[in-house]
């Protein structure tokens, strides 16, 4: 596991960007998977910048978000499908044909996530899975747990993730309880995983990923069974970090 300690947001936002960048230069028609939340929006802002100004091309390039939030429509102002269009998708030159996720209001719940599955088995498999981490460790929506789901699936949120995400919503009982994510198997699939943090309300998560043990209790420590993972942190979220 390869830790990177930038000074603020902002640089760590600038290195991600760099990293997402690079893979797509190597490989024209990177799959990549993507996360959605606050943390990754200065990354994202910083792709968008350097597309404009022609360093890199994402005309090729496919994608698979991690997570999209039950029974809400996609063009809610919360929905993840909303975010992806709002702060990435319409400011490249990614084909719509090329953009997926999963699909919290689909009849047959059981069937689009074994559909997503399939898409991204069909894809080739993800190439580099960009990712946030709640501050009890989830990863996509895989909240701590006795077990963890392997393959894309239906999951309760917990109590705490509820109300972190409350802020973007008017009150904590519009936020949906239910969340469609890709599962740990599919996660840890991934060729190269890169994982993003910012800020000391991540730092007791970033502490546990990568100096406690592997336990579903923490969903991020599995991480650490991954051949090619690098953390991208500022330095608050790297302060509790024992060398």
């Amino acid at each position: 596991m390869r830790i990177i300690v930038e000074e603020d947001y902002q640089s760590m936002s600038k290195k991600a960007a760099l990293l997402v960048a690079g893979q797509v230069l190597l490989k024209a028609d990177t799959v990549l998977g993507l996360a959605t939340g606050s943390t990754p929006l200065g990354m994202y802002k910083e792709l968008v910048r350097m597309y404009q100004e022609g360093e890199v091309d994402f005309s090729a390039v496919k994608t698979f978000n991690l997570d999209e939030y039950y029974l809400l429509p996609p063009d809610d102002l919360q929905s993840y499908h909303y975010f992806m269009q709002e702060n990435f998708f319409k400011h490249i030159n990614i084909r719509a044909e090329n953009i997926h996720l999963p699909d919290g209001m689909a009849a047959d719940i059981e069937e689009e996530c074994m559909q997503y599955e399939k898409a991204i088995e069909a894809s080739g498999g993800i190439d580099l899975q960009v990712l946030g981490i709640g501050e009890n460790g989830h990863i996509g929506f895989n909240e701590p747990a006795e077990s963890l789901n392997v393959y894309t699936g239906l999951v309760n949120l917990t109590e705490e993730t509820i109300k972190v995400n409350s802020r973007f919503f008017s009150s904590m009982e519009e936020v949906p309880q239910k969340a469609l994510t890709v599962g740990m198997g599919t996660i840890l699939k991934a060729r190269r995983i890169i994982l993003l943090a910012s800020g000391e309300k991540k730092a007791k998560a970033i502490r546990d990923t990568v100096c406690g043990q592997v336990t579903t209790q923490v969903p991020s420590s599995f991480l650490q069974l991954h051949p090619d993972v690098t953390l991208i942190l500022d330095q608050a979220a790297a302060s509790l970090i024992v060398d």
